[in-house]
């Protein structure tokens, strides 16, 4: 009995030797760019700068490296403030790659109240905001503006709330529509990371914009935020198929890459394919590993696992 033991504790220590030198199937090991470059089946959108460990601060070298790892969209929230001449650098070098942007945020201030007011000073500030959005547009050709209608107003009924952003809303499509530009409200959680924000959930965007009634007023629908909110996400995707243009996506919890958390993102993500969706999944997250070759390279093989259902 007692050489049994011995014998036992002895291959335990060795296989567990062996074990903590062997790359790990759970990313602890070394992990490196996927061999395989062909192009993904749906078109996730890296954000400008999300592999800077391999490719640099440089956006056009960030675009070529996207595109030779099989990325055919690319996400800059930010593209509407970057100065015009850069705007059209990416613009130019997306065309020429035949790469597609998901949506620039055009408004997005969490601070304050805005559309949920029936204000002049609101309305003469959303005119200026689209015009501008418009102007992005006409630059790039980024068809998709990203809106958050601020914070709630806690003194006011929130059903007259929602009629004034019904009506701002349709203020903004009034300018956005004729020039070809669609403005998409994106709800954000209120649980985790928007505490106080009007818009918070896709029934409601869904709702909304069924209420504004223009072909120019979608809903890019986070499905991160999604999760946190109402989660169900396939039924709620389903229910609310018509009015969505566009996607980010994010694991929970940690909003990090898929496959770092609960979100079953292979099935979500054949579900959408499913519905013959063309536009753009941003992906908007960090990186579990960030900071590192390895970390960038993992959210690369996440997407190739991810992507990776059967048609």
């Amino acid at each position: 009995m007692m050489n049994s033991r011995r014998e036992f504790i002895r291959k335990a220590a060795v296989t567990g030797a062996a074990a903590m030198a062997a790359p790990s199937v759970f990313g602890l090991g070394k992990v490196t760019l996927p061999d395989a470059t062909e192009p993904f089946k749906l078109k996730y959108g890296p954000s400008l700068g999300m592999f800077r460990q391999h490719a640099g601060q440089d956006p056009i070298d960030n675009i070529k490296f996207c595109y030779d790892q099989g990325f055919r969209a690319m996400f800059d929230n930010g593209l509407m403030n970057r100065p015009v001449e850069e705007q059209v650098k990416i613009a130019n070098e997306m065309n020429r790659l035949g790469m597609e942007m998901g949506p620039f945020v055009l408004y997005a201030d969490f601070a304050v109240t805005s559309f949920v007011l029936n204000k002049p000073e609101v309305r003469e500030m959303l005119t200026k905001k689209v015009q501008e959005g418009v102007e992005c547009f006409k630059r790039t050709g980024v068809k998709w503006a990203l809106m958050v209608p601020g914070r709630y107003d806690e003194r006011l009924h929130r059903d007259y709330q929602t009629a004034n952003v019904i009506d701002n809303l349709r203020i903004c499509c009034d300018i956005a529509e004729p020039a070809g530009l669609t403005i998409v409200l994106e709800p954000l959680n209120t649980l985790i990371n928007h505490p106080g924000l009007f818009l918070n959930g896709i029934p409601q965007a869904y709702s909304i914009c069924r209420a504004v009634n223009r072909k120019s007023c979608k809903i890019v629908n986070d499905i991160y935020h999604q999760q946190i909110t109402e989660g169900n996400i396939i039924p709620n995707l389903e229910a609310a198929w018509s009015e969505i243009a566009a996607f980010h996506c994010g694991d929970n919890p940690g909003r990090n890459e898929p496959t770092t958390g609960e979100i079953n993102y292979k099935n979500v993500f054949k579900y959408i394919y499913s519905r013959k969706y063309d536009g753009v999944i941003g992906m908007e997250h960090g990186i579990s590993n960030r900071g590192t070759k390895e970390g960038e390279a993992r959210v690369i093989q996440a997407y190739r696992e991810c992507d990776n259902f059967e048609i």
